[in-house]
């Protein structure tokens, strides 16, 4: 699967999961979706980080650097918000507006990866996507085993 290809999956899948815990009033439901969100956030974020954004910047355009330096703000703001996600009671009002704040500023990122940075990224040609998305697909596969350790439950307050 080439990076694009996996980025746009786990994007929808995010997105899936920040409807699910918006339409549901279950306590319990709320908060595994929300250790499910910090998780595949944390992961996604990572990923890129560490190997979509340096091959994007490689390109070695002005408006590569340009994104991948935006991408890197982005994904500070999104870390500041997933960090408060755990301490908050998920019935607790100030949840609800801080998760659709994250959900919009995740939609948002996610939005304008696809639109700008994908298509720039094709500049990387097939073969070199589809070894970038290997390369991802492996370390999500790491990530994700450190991930189920036990870390325990969201905390309330």
């Amino acid at each position: 699967m080439t990076a694009t290809n996996l980025l746009k999956k786990q994007h929808q899948e995010v997105k899936s999961l920040f409807r699910r815990v918006q339409k549901t009033e279950d306590t319990e439901a709320r908060q595994e979706l929300t250790k499910e969100i910090i998780n595949k956030l944390t992961v996604h974020a990572k990923i890129e980080e560490e190997i979509f954004y340096p091959a994007v910047r490689g390109i070695g355009t002005e408006k590569a650097k340009d994104l991948v330096l935006e991408a890197y703000e982005e994904h500070h703001v999104v870390k500041l918000l997933l960090e408060d996600l755990p301490i908050i009671d998920v019935e607790d009002e100030a949840f609800t507006a801080k998760m659709t704040v994250l959900g919009e500023l995740v939609e948002h990122h996610a939005d304008e990866e696809e639109k700008d940075m994908f298509p720039l990224a094709q500049k990387l040609g097939e073969a070199q996507l589809e070894a970038v998305g290997e390369r991802m697909a492996a370390r999500v596969e790491v990530l994700m085993g450190q991930a189920a350790e036990p870390a325990g439950r969201v905390r309330r307050r």
